[in-house]
């Protein structure tokens, strides 16, 4: 190489890193939305400004802002910027509308909700709800950990792993310490049996052990939202310090004492009005004369008029629906809502400030998010219309941004991964589902093994253990007296994946092994996105290997076995009768 090439050479290679340096040094790509009327979320009047966004965060917004060389420009003359939405109860559930995990984020981020409380997870679920959630186009989802009374409402139809169950202020306490390991968000606590005075009354849980979970949960810097449905049981919440009440308080109109005790516990209220509504949008009108409907109707009077009250008395409103639960869609409710708030007596205004700043307050996030203000997450809706003057005008969502990134509307990338109704389907390999030796309890398969019953107040009682076998090793000993109700059911579950949340395909094997004893028929089943599969077997006082070949199982639709996530073993019994069944060395074949 000569000398003119090796300094030609020299010299790119400087130009080289320097480009590079300089690229690298350089901040990331600005984001401005230029010339809408920004509704920041404290109340104040909206004025026409431009917001910069970097790094996922406002940084700067008013009048005069600049827009810096190279920003992605989102033009929004004539319309309405404000801070997301808040959503702070609804329940992710299969039975809601939409009925799956990547639909239900897709109706939230079209609504412009960017921050919402789920209700309905199982701890177990957490970190792989977290995971998931993470690859889709969702809001910020705070996971819920459920804590109830025996027989109470939330634990009705749910196994402990899922609701704790508590009846005393030490179980509340330890309930708080078992939950810590899987970092719930906030607690929820089904303070009032009270089922809405359309069913009989569950148990409630008394003040002392109220006091004493919102005691623990504060230590661990968790919130406290409470279904609390009657003035009564409104006392008591404020009494106890819980910050809010996720409900309306229904069965009548509140008197000073209440407000006044739920204003001195520092309690707020996200009253749920579009879970009560009797009539929701869509569906036909009804004759409100008479029976339930008549109840219905009362009922919702007493919300609405609870609601203006609480806050006329400086009581802070924030924004939930209970979506999820029957006629009250994911998304949708949560503007309807809105509407709502201000058919109780809101402004327009006063409204969007509850769905906004009020609802990040009441979830100690208001400074991170809930304005439009320098330094927070630019968690962002774009309106057409004034919905501070039009409150109906919030349905009209233009574009949506969830930490400065469109995510909705013109210009957004298509939300593939939301199209997706599970988790991939992931191959098992191991065969050992469960031979009972982890110290920890859970499955051979890292997984958590839960009890299974039936549901309702009066519930079957089961005692599920790890016994050691006389011969060696252990065992799971399964002991129950069935409910008095018909078709009763004890048993086990055993997720093939953790809280059973993603499909697997068992078609490498050919069945189900398992050593069991027991006394009569037992059923062994499989659950999945696709329906319930079954098939019977017996047990007598001796162990025996049972193998159960999947060619038996029956169900309304056809084995595939390509996406299944509970194994469970199962006794139906008749009412009133006792049960046992000892299981070990559970192996796919």
């Amino acid at each position: 190489m000569t000398r003119a090439m090796k300094l030609t050479t020299t010299a790119l290679l400087g130009t080289l890193i320097l480009a590079g340096a300089a690229a690298a040094a350089a901040p990331p790509q600005a984001v401005a939305i230029v010339g809408a009327m920004v509704f920041d979320g404290t109340g104040s009047a909206p004025q026409k400004a431009n917001v910069v966004i970097r790094n996922g965060r406002i940084e700067a917004v008013g009048p005069k802002v600049r827009i810096p060389l190279g920003a992605k420009v989102i033009k929004a003359d004539g319309e309405a910027l404000l801070p997301g939405f808040y959503d702070l109860h609804t329940h992710w559930t299969p039975a809601g509308s939409p009925a799956t995990t990547p639909q239900i984020a897709s109706a939230y981020v079209a609504a412009g909700v960017t921050t919402v409380n789920d209700f309905h997870a199982p701890p177990e679920a957490f970190a792989p709800r977290r995971e998931w959630l993470a690859g889709l186009v969702a809001p910020h989802v705070n996971f819920a950990a459920r804590v109830s009374t025996p027989g109470g409402h939330g634990a009705d139809w749910a196994d402990t792993s899922t609701t704790k169950w508590v009846n005393t202020p030490d179980s509340a306490r330890r309930a708080i310490e078992s939950l810590a390991p899987y970092h719930p968000d906030l607690i929820k606590a089904f303070t009032d049996g009270w089922r809405y005075g359309m069913a009989p009354d569950n148990t409630s849980m008394d003040g002392w052990t109220l006091s004493a979970l919102v005691e623990a949960a504060h230590k661990s810097q968790l919130k406290v939202l409470t279904h609390t449905v009657s003035v009564d049981r409104g006392v008591v919440a404020g009494q106890a310090g819980v910050d809010v009440i996720a409900h309306s308080l229904q069965d009548r109109l509140l008197d000073p004492a209440t407000i006044a005790a739920i204003k001195a516990g520092g309690t707020s209220m996200a009253p749920t009005l579009a879970v009560y509504e009797p009539i929701k949008p869509g569906q036909p009108a009804r004759d409100p004369e008479g029976g339930r409907p008549d109840q219905a109707f009362r009922k919702f009077d007493n919300a609405l008029a609870n609601a203006k009250a609480l806050f006329d008395a400086g009581v802070t409103l924030g924004l939930g629906t209970d979506a999820g639960m029957p006629g009250t869609r994911h998304g949708f409710s949560t503007l309807h809502e809105m509407e709502l708030l201000v058919r109780a007596g809101l402004t327009p205004s006063q409204a969007l400030v509850a769905g906004t700043s009020a609802s990040a307050k009441l979830m100690a996030q208001g400074d991170d998010r809930g304005t439009i203000a320098v330094g927070k997450r630019a968690d962002l809706v774009l309106i057409k219309g004034t919905p501070w003057s039009r409150i109906a005008d919030v349905h009209n969502i233009d574009r949506v941004l969830i930490d400065g990134r469109l995510v909705f509307g013109p210009g957004a990338p298509p939300m593939t991964a939301n199209e997706a109704r599970t988790l991939p389907t992931q191959v098992l390999k191991a065969a050992l589902v469960d031979d009972f030796e982890r110290p920890d309890g859970r499955t051979a398969l890292d997984t958590l093994r839960t009890d299974e019953f039936d549901g309702g107040s009066d519930r079957s009682v089961e005692v599920a253990q790890i016994v050691p076998r006389p011969d060696g090793g252990h065992a799971l000993s399964v002991d129950a007296r069935m409910s008095i109700k018909a078709n009763p059911v004890a048993g086990a579950n055993f997720p093939l994946s953790r809280a059973g949340l993603r499909p697997m395909d068992v078609r490498g094997f050919s069945g189900v092994q398992v050593q069991v004893r027991g006394e009569g028929t037992y059923a062994l089943g499989f659950e999945g996105p696709g329906g319930h599969w079954s098939q019977g077997f017996t047990a007598g006082p001796d162990w025996k290997t049972v193998k159960l070949p999947f060619s038996a199982l029956t169900g309304r639709t056809p084995w595939t076995g390509d996406d299944v996530t509970i194994l469970s073993l199962t006794a139906p019994r008749k009412a009133g009768e006792k049960v046992w069944l000892e299981v070990d060395n559970l192996t796919f074949y």
